[in-house]
């Protein structure tokens, strides 16, 4: 199943011959299955045109493909209106887009926002950002060293004047899954908005944003197979009508004079200026292959090779993982092999040809409370296989050596 799943990838097909490819860094991006490139690349070859903008043919089939991008996420993630699916270019960019259309404008002065330590930075700058602006307070949901969140955590936290809680789905650090139908239950509750980060979760979970009844939900196409540059930000329709535009220009207005303008309909008015068409046709391209294998086939793929990994690094002399083996997990590891810094080790595993991510992942306050700067994190998709399990920690345990410890 997985070698026939790896076939379909042309980044390992090509470097089969030469030094193979263990390629470990899926949750900062995913590689893309031929049939992904090849939808890319036939838009490009002879449907080109800016969508929108032209009656002529070409125009007319760059705006079909664009919108039809729309709706195939919009069926992916189980909504039911698709003129509440809004294209950008990233998690980040949806996340900014929510706290900058709707935080700046609906959250005052002494109100509380409530965030998880988990968060990338992503979902943690914009709510600093806003909170500074509005004069409001950034509380925190702490989770335990293994990123375990606790109900009571949730209950003590999502109280009487948070007006908006933010929380990741899949933490990109740790893998692990946060409690997320508890904790927007608790904010609707207290009569909060909830936000959620689907970024790490969207590849390994089947989303539905109806059962979640999450307010918002953002995810990036480049880590579900699909081109860099193209993401989603979904949100209730009576959220996003009472919302003003992030970015203002092109194709967001329905009509501008002198001294004013009015907004066009959804999803239009968030999307100003030129899309990346084929970053939306990608990603459509990379929902039809990911339905084709079946989200119950990932997960079953991608479980057997994580508790293998976690099972095989938990071996490995010198070595400290991070996290818990309670809870769901998704997709990420993180570890550090004693006394060497995680860049170092990188570096050192490239040279067997295994990409692994190292640094502070976007996640510096989490790096703290689990008690380290950085990290090294290996990180699984649906094409990796136990093979690249073992040459992952074939390699760790070269890492000491290299930099003439005595073991």
């Amino acid at each position: 199943m997985s070698n026939s799943i790896k076939d379909q990838f042309p980044v390992f097909r090509q470097n089969a011959d030469e030094k193979p490819i263990v390629y470990l860094d899926s949750a900062a991006t995913s590689q893309r299955p031929e049939s992904v490139i090849k939808a890319v690349d036939d838009f490009y070859y002879k449907h080109n045109a800016n969508p929108h903008r032209g009656s002529y043919q070409l125009g007319i089939e760059a705006t079909e493909a664009y919108e039809n991008a729309r709706l195939k996420v919009a069926s992916f993630i189980n909504a039911k209106d698709p003129s509440c699916v809004i294209f950008t270019r990233n998690t980040t960019e949806s996340m900014n887009l929510i706290a900058y259309s709707y935080g700046m404008n609906f959250i005052k002065e002494g109100d509380r926002v409530v965030i998880t330590i988990l968060e990338h930075h992503s979902n943690m700058i914009p709510w600093q950002q806003v909170c500074r602006a509005k004069g409001a307070k950034l509380d925190y949901i702490y989770a335990d060293k293994g990123g375990i969140i606790s109900d009571e955590e949730i209950e003590a936290k999502i109280t009487d004047g948070v007006k908006l809680v933010a929380a990741t789905h899949v933490s990109n650090v740790l893998g692990i899954k946060t409690p997320i139908e508890k904790i927007i239950k608790r904010a609707h509750e207290v009569g909060a908005v909830a936000a959620v980060d689907a970024a790490q979760s969207s590849p390994h979970i089947k989303l539905d944003v109806e059962a979640l009844d999450a307010d918002f939900l953002a995810f990036s196409g480049h880590k579900l197979y699909s081109p860099l540059g193209v993401g989603v930000l979904w949100g209730k329709r009576e959220l996003l009508d009472k919302m003003p535009p992030f970015l203002t220009g092109g194709d967001m207005i329905d009509s501008v004079r002198e001294q004013d303008a009015t907004w066009a309909e959804l999803p239009n008015k968030f999307e100003a200026g030129t899309q990346n068409a084929g970053g939306a046709v990608g990603l459509a391209a990379a929902i039809d292959w990911i339905e084709s294998v079946g989200f119950d086939k990932i997960e079953a793929v991608e479980r057997e090779i994580y508790d293998y990994a976690w099972a095989k690094l938990k071996e490995v002399p010198h070595l400290t993982v991070y996290g818990s083996d309670k809870g769901e997990h998704y997709g990420a590891i993180a570890f550090n092999v004693d006394d060497v810094h995680p860049h170092d080790v990188a570096t050192i595993l490239d040279a067997d040809g295994v990409c692994i991510r190292s640094g502070h992942h976007c996640a510096q306050p989490l790096m703290g409370h689990i008690g380290t700067s950085s990290c090294c994190r290996a990180s699984f998709a649906v094409y990796n296989t136990k093979e690249d399990v073992d040459a992952l920690c074939a390699s760790l345990l070269k890492v000491r050596k290299w930099l003439g410890f005595e073991d």
